[in-house]
């Protein structure tokens, strides 16, 4: 699931248009619409901002990570990462 993806289902939940999002957020609807599409993606702050707007919230957590043959070089790799690369990997890797 990416970040466009988990903005647009919290506002179809909460039965939201763009244009209403944007006014409870007080950010810009073609903003909205690009987060959405994944054309650009949003810091982790203004997801979270946008998910609370919607009525929800984001539960992340740190669990034990079961480091396999390639995982801690994964690991070492995730270092130089910002901490929005890492959610989008993170996210990426879910969808799998």
């Amino acid at each position: 699931m990416t970040s466009g993806m988990l903005i647009r289902e919290a506002r179809l939940r909460a039965s939201l248009t763009q244009t209403e999002l944007s006014e409870r957020s007080g950010r810009d609807r073609a903003q909205i619409a690009r987060w959405e599409s994944d054309s650009v993606q949003p810091s982790f702050e203004t997801l979270r901002d946008l998910v609370r707007a919607c009525g929800f919230d984001l539960a992340l957590a740190l669990v034990p990570y079961d480091v396999d043959e390639g995982g801690e070089k994964r690991l070492r790799e995730n270092l130089f990462r910002s901490p929005e690369n890492r959610l989008q990997a993170m996210l990426k890797e879910r969808k799998r």
